[in-house]
């Protein structure tokens, strides 16, 4: 699963869901799956979609993971009273907002590749439309 290697800071705030992605275009490969939604998607629902277009494209394409999960999610344990701070890093989350190309693939035919990424789509938890260049 993807996290980083180290962070500045540890912990960090929720922050907000608004306003449009800039990154909206198809760059490396020949089509991409797009967001239509602001969602957090976690480490885990990328690491599976990537599964599961690893599965079809093989050694015939190739994969851009454009998306990083780079904000720690904490959780607090369980039962545990008010107070006494914020709690430990639980999971990582990557930051999605409307537009944003969250894969890219590359090698092989169309009606192949919007087979392959409408499988992929069904392990995100967003709205999401394919693309190409």
């Amino acid at each position: 699963m993807l996290l980083p290697k180290r962070t500045k800071f540890r912990k960090v705030h929720r922050g907000r869901l608004k306003g449009v992605s800039t990154a909206n275009t198809v760059v490396f490969g020949e089509y991409g799956i797009q967001s239509l939604e602001p969602v957090w998607l976690t480490s885990r629902q990328i690491e599976a979609t990537r599964r599961s277009i690893t599965r079809y494209v093989r050694k015939t394409g190739k994969i851009w993971i454009r998306i990083f999960p780079d904000k720690p999610i904490t959780e607090r344990a369980a039962e545990s009273r008010m107070g006494s701070g914020k709690g430990a890093v639980d999971y990582w989350v990557a930051v999605i907002k409307p537009g944003a190309i969250l894969f890219e693939i590359n090698g092989l035919d169309r009606e192949r590749a919007y087979k392959v990424l409408k499988l992929a789509s069904y392990k995100l938890p967003v709205k999401t439309k394919i693309v190409s260049r």
